[in-house]
């Protein structure tokens, strides 16, 4: 688990909960979508602590068990929850990772904090019917929790060699700010709906 900032009683927590993707899998720290979206929070003047929680090769079964320690010890304002791709690489059941991420979207929604969801899609390897009902887990989830939600995080990069590593599964540093700002698009809102409450 990575923690840009030590979380402060003035500053409000976002907690982030995901994979490889989201821990800088292959990339130096602080060029990480995470380290820039901290960055370029500070540069727009809101008073928000990014604690990434994110670990690489996290499933959506492994983030039910973490979440309610999570957000007991940063007591956060908004989670955003990016898992379920090493879910959909195992060939796990569509039915089972929506279950899962659903729970923490509740988990979450108890605790008072708003949700970001950020959609995810896998390799076709396992067929078009497996990836599509995959893809439809998001979508589905953002609509009956009225979550925000980034469609695909990886639009755009995924399969552009230019901007995945060579293992064809995490992007690289050039993607990281097309990441930033899709998250940022959505979380900004959030961010200032918080910063009139406090």
């Amino acid at each position: 688990m990575l923690l840009f900032s030590i979380p402060t009683v003035s500053a409000a927590n976002i907690l982030i909960m995901g994979d490889s993707i989201s821990a800088g899998y292959g990339l130096e720290l602080d060029h990480g979508w995470v380290a820039l979206l901290q960055k370029k929070m500070t540069e727009m003047g809101y008073d928000h602590t990014l604690v990434n929680a994110s670990i690489s090769g996290e499933t959506s079964g492994g983030g039910i068990m973490r979440i309610k320690r999570e957000i007991e010890t940063h007591q956060p304002i908004a989670v955003i929850i990016e898992l379920g791709a090493n879910d959909g690489l195992r060939g796990a059941s569509p039915k089972a990772i929506e279950s899962n991420l659903s729970k923490m979207i509740d988990q979450a929604g108890k605790a008072g904090a708003e949700v970001m969801l950020l959609g995810i899609r896998i390799p076709p390897n396992y067929g078009k019917r497996y990836t599509d009902a995959f893809y439809n887990v998001y979508s589905r989830l953002a609509k009956t929790h009225k979550v925000s939600f980034v469609p695909f995080l990886l639009d755009g990069i995924g399969g552009n060699k230019a901007l995945m590593q060579p293992d064809g599964l995490h992007p690289n540093a050039d993607a990281q700010p097309k990441m930033r700002d899709a998250i940022w698009e959505i979380l900004e809102p959030i961010l200032s709906r918080s910063s009139k409450a406090m």
